[in-house]
This record gives C-alpha cells, structure tokens and sequence, in this order.
C-alpha cells in the first residue's frame, strides 16, 4: 500500500532584488534558516556550510556583474567597448571615421608645340586619374581622384593656356594648366582567391586606416562595386561624355564633360569597420550566373530600361528559386579578386604649398596615334605638378564617444537633414576621401539686401538712412530657407585654417544629398582670432618653480585645445584661473603686469608672423571675466603654444621673490 503525505509543499519566497555578494549571502542564509531549520543551522563563519553559501553568493555576483554590463553594451548610449560601439553604430547605418586623408589641389602643367602661332592641340594629354604624387619634404603620398585632360576646356575644367617658349618674338612652345583633385594615403593590392561560392563570404584587408577601396576586379576582369548595403542592386556611375557614350548629350560636352548613370550590378560588395580598425569586405549570398527577374519573375519589372531587366515572363514562380536570387549581390567563385585600396592618412598628410611634386607613376591617354613620336614623349616628359596652397584636412580618427554621439545623431535623422543638428552631424559626417572638416557653425541666411522706398514705410528713418541722391534705404530680412555654414578644418601642424575650395566642394555636394529640396547652404569661412595668453603665480614652499610653471603651461594648452573648442565658445577666465590654481605646487595666481584680470590676452594677428590676420578688441569683448568671440562666427585659437603663452613666476607663498 503506497503512503501519501498529507504536508503541502511550501511555496519559497525567493528575492529577486539582489545584485551583489553581501545581498546574496544574507539573503541565502535568511533563506536557509526560513525553509531548512531542522536541515543546517550551523552559520558561524568557519562551516563548511558557510563556505557553500558564500560561493554561491561569488557566483551570484559575478553572474550579476556580467548580465548588467552585457545589457549595458547592447546599448549604444552606455556602450564602453570599441568592439560592441562600431558593431551598433554600423547597424544604424554609421561607419565610423578611423582616419581622415589630406586633400589638396593640384596644379597639372605640360607643353605643347606651336602651330601657326596657336597652340598645338592634337599633342594634349589625358593625364588619367589615379596618378600617385608624393611630398618632396615627408614623402606622403597623394593620389589623383580625377583625370585632367588638357583637351577639354570647360567652366567646371578650365584650361589655362601661356606663352612657354618664343623664337624672334613668335611662340614655338606653349604651356598648358590645369587643376585637379588629390587626395594623401598609401596604395596597395590585395588578391585573394575563392573557390565553391559561400554566402556572404568576408575578407579582412591586411593594413588598418584604410582610406578607400579604389577598385576590386576578378579573374575574368570585371569589375565589383561597392554598395552602402548589399540590398542596393544599383549604383550612379560617371561616364565621359562624348559621342560614343551618349550621343545626343554630346552636344553638351563643354558644360558636362561627364554624364551621371544608372547601373545595376549583381558584383558588390560591403565593408564593415572591426574594433583593430581593420576593414573586413562582405559579398553577397547568390549563386547564380542568371538576372534575378529570370529566376523570380517579378511583373513590375518588364519592359524596364534598366540593363538585366527582363521584356517578357517566361518562368513561373518557384520558391525555391529564392536559394539562387542574387538580390543580395553574387558570391565570389572559382576566381581571384585584385583589391586595390588607399590607407594612412592623419595630421602629418597635411603637405605645404609647393611641397606635392614629385612623380612616382602617371598614365596618359593621347588622342592622334599619327603624330611625331619625339614629340610626343616630349609633351610627356614635360608633365609637372605642384600644389599652390597646403594640403588639408589631414586628421586622425574619432574617439569611442565621437562614434557613439554621432551614430545616435545619424540615426535620429533618418538619411535626412532637417534641423540645425541634422546639418552639423552630416558636415562632420563627410566621408573621409572627401576631406576632413574640424569645426562647424550654423546660423540663419539673411536675403540680399533689397532697397525699398522709405517714404512707404511706417518706421521712422533717419537722415543716415535717406542718402544724397535715392530716397532709398537697404533692409535686410531673414531667409527661412537658407543656412550659412562656417567651417575650419586643419593645417599641418595642427592648427585651425580655412578649408580648400575643393573640400568645400566635396561638403556642399555630399550635404545635398540630405537636404530637403527647399534648403539652400551656403558654405563659407569661420573667422580665426589668435591669441597670446600671460598670467603670473606664486608656488608653494618647496616645489621646483621651473617645474610647477612648465606644468602651468601645459594646463593653459589643455585649455584652449583646437579640439574641444567651438566656433563661438566664449572664454570663462575664472575657470581658467581655477584649473592653474589646481596644479600641484601653485599657491595662488596673481594679476600679471597690473592687467585687470587675472589672466591677460592678447590679439595676434599680423600674417607676416602667420597668424590670421583678424583684429579683434578684446578688451571690449570681455564683460564680467567672460571674453566673448565676434559677432560673426569666430573661434578662438593659440597658434603657437610654445612661444603665445607665458607665464611667470613672481615668488612663493614664503614671501620670497622668483
């Protein structure tokens, strides 16, 4: 006969607040003493009772730990770890900055003989992109992104045409110019070769602070493109503009050298960003040699100009066909893939003027096969290039903090530029190829100023406003549709400039992507205020003077770092004052040189000694020990750190003097 026991179960109350060991092992031994009174009562800290409990309360503990801080990585606001930051940023569709290259202009010159006093045309060059230029005095490399064909002369290309060589007053030779973009980085090449199509094979790319992927060819010499997202089957391609590519535009060549298309590619590929800064490049999950409307018949698609769209149906629908699409790009099989691709960049790419000219390769093109052979290797050897103002944009990569505000930034704009922030997000935003902008302001358009006759006006104006000869006076109104963009980018030495033409250039055409069509940007130039810095303290008995002023200095530096200041961030001298007062060894600060603040500035400005050239009135811009930047948009920079701040030491807090 069985027994049955009549005890009901009890239901254990278990606490589920606890985080940490001293929770756990008090709430364990509560536990204990509650449900198995008869079973251990013995808690002195010595049991081996007390040793299980306690390495359940280390287990507990450490299981807490990890769950808090693996939740705490899986959001990118709190995520710590660079690994778990870019995987989250680049989901949100944002790839993080690991190095910025150099841009610069190029001047591009060659000669050609003379032909009835008229320069000699059929001897001009296509000087092809992709010519590599290096920095006589560092060695940097720069690489044209675009061909300067001395054949073409138009208003986005011009060509600039002088008198080289003369015979009794005649020219025999002449010299031809034009400007192209270059961009600072290493070049390299990468094959790897693949065998049975995998899906979504990766390579990883032997050097880090890679800059961009300048092609990928396989085996059989096509060509595979980079995509945004293996979904996007199609890419915008330029081609020359000429009678061959489109004949009807052809006509136009003189305005557009170059015609924008649509391509639809099957060969893509991705790239992703590791936390060692490498760049791993994914391809796509199909296997099949066919159109993906072949093989899943798609009845939107016929009669579409686009190239692999089908004019007809003639598969039904299977399924299983989805296994071949290759609607995610096609994978790589049995062949070779040459990755050609730019690394390096950083601040020291920053060349100076006239330091970019020497030839390391260069390919031409020439149209007449039938001219002078001679002369023609004299047009090529004649070839040169120089950089007429630095190179710049030059910098390093962004912090884990840069990555993490900026992808949350990205992703709250959606691919679009609505607000103020929307604009400044996407200018730092600006893929590195392109140049790197260092500091963004943006402020409210006014319209041109429109004349408007005074005697219609009900304000008041005064004799200023009436003029001798109009009864006219000029008002100006805010423009709700357009936005002024101050921006600064770097020197080579690290330092705040003005950006080149053609980062401008680059920005304005990557902002018009996002911006909504009734926006309009106007990019222009911040103004730079250079200052000098002096200040005077008293040490404390005992320390080296030398020393605690060097460690002064190096915290007035930290101070007005390029990096961390804004365009228009006043300067608060009391927190300046506070943070040399915390240096080990002062006593306090003192006014130097009876200023009538604690610490005195000073506006440097002349060009001749390098610096802006913009005068500034500090005097009237300090109210209340807060020196406030321009009205118009300015920033506040020291130049030369090493020779604009002086500090000094006037005796210690013993009454002895320096």
């Amino acid at each position: 006969m069985a027994r049955i026991s009549t005890k009901k179960n009890l239901v254990k109350d278990v606490n589920y607040l606890n985080k940490d060991f001293s929770d756990f092992r008090d709430n364990l031994i509560e536990f204990a003493k509650i449900y198995f009174p008869n079973t251990y009562n013995d808690f002195n800290e010595a049991s081996p009772g007390m040793m299980f409990i306690e390495m359940a309360s280390y287990v507990g503990d450490v299981l807490s730990y990890y769950i808090d801080s693996q939740f705490r990585e899986s959001l990118l606001a709190y995520a710590e770890e660079k690994r778990n930051v870019y995987s989250i940023a680049q989901s949100f569709g944002y790839k993080p900055i690991v190095t910025s290259p150099a841009t610069v202009k190029l001047d591009v010159f060659q000669t050609v003989p003379a032909l009835d006093n008229k320069p000699d045309l059929r001897y001009a060059l296509n000087v092809k992109a992709g010519a590599i230029i290096k920095s006589k005095s560092t060695g940097t490399t720069f690489r044209t992104l675009e061909d300067a064909n001395f054949n073409v002369d138009t208003i986005s290309s011009p060509r600039v045409l002088s008198i080289f060589e003369t015979d009794s007053g005649n020219p025999t030779k002449f010299l031809l110019k034009k400007s192209v973009t270059a961009q600072s980085g290493e070049i390299t090449t990468e094959y790897f070769t693949f065998g049975a199509a995998e899906k979504y094979s990766e390579v990883q790319l032997a050097n880090s602070d890679v800059i961009e992927i300048i092609s990928c060819t396989d085996t059989d010499g096509d060509n595979w493109y980079e995509v945004d997202s293996l979904a996007r089957d199609t890419i915008f391609e330029d081609v020359e503009n000429n009678s061959v590519n489109d004949p009807t535009s052809v006509l136009n060549r003189d305005v557009s050298p170059y015609i924008l298309k649509l391509k639809k590619v099957s060969k893509r590929f991705t790239t992703f960003i590791n936390e060692n800064d490498q760049t791993l490049i994914r391809f796509g999950a199909g296997i099949s040699s066919n159109a993906d409307e072949e093989i899943i018949p798609n009845p939107d698609s016929v009669g579409s100009n686009l190239p692999g769209s089908p004019t007809y149906l003639t598969k039904a629908f299977d399924p299983s066909n989805f296994l071949n699409t290759k609607t995610f790009g096609q994978a790589p099989s049995n062949t070779t893939l040459s990755i050609k691709y730019s690394f390096g960049g950083g601040v020291d790419d920053n060349a100076a003027a006239n330091d970019v000219n020497e030839i390391n390769s260069i390919t031409f093109e020439i149209q007449d096969s039938l001219l002078v052979s001679t002369i023609v290797q004299e047009s090529k050897d004649s070839v040169g290039f120089t950089n007429p103002n630095p190179a710049t944009g030059g910098g390093g990569g962004q912090t884990i903090r840069e990555v993490r505000d900026s992808a949350l930034a990205y992703y709250q704009a959606q691919q679009r530029a609505v607000t103020k922030d929307d604009y400044i997000v996407r200018a730092y935003s600006l893929p590195a190829k392109y140049g790197n902008i260092a500091k963004v302001h943006l402020v409210q358009d006014d319209q041109l100023n429109k004349s408007y006759d005074f005697s219609s006006l009900d304000e008041k104006i005064t004799d200023e406003d009436v003029g001798k000869t109009l009864r006219q006076v000029q008002v100006t109104r805010p423009n709700p549709l357009a936005m002024d963009m101050y921006t600064l980018g770097y020197a080579s030495d690290g330092s705040l400039t003005k950006l080149t033409d053609v980062v401008k250039e680059n920005l304005k055409t990557y902002l018009s992507q996002y911006r909504l069509v009734t926006d309009a940007i106007n990019i222009k130039d911040a103004y730079i205020i250079h200052l000098g810095v002096e200040f005077s303290i008293l040490t404390k008995a005992g320390f080296n003077k030398n020393d605690v002023l060097l460690r002064c200095v190096s915290e007035v530096q930290d101070f007005f770092d390029v990096n961390t200041f804004q365009i228009g961030q006043p300067i608060v001298l009391s927190d300046l004052v506070y943070r040399i007062s915390l240096v080990d060894g002062v006593s306090s600060v003192v006014r130097p040189n009876d200023s009538k603040e604690m610490i005195q500035l000073t506006n440097k400005f002349k060009p001749s000694e390098g610096y802006s050239g913009n005068v500034f009135d500090l005097e009237s811009a300090t109210i209340n020990g807060v020196v406030y930047t321009a009205l118009d948009p300015s920033i506040f920079e020291i130049k030369f750190p090493n020779s604009d701040i002086k500090g000094s030491v006037v005796g210690d807090n013993t009454g002895l003097g320096a």
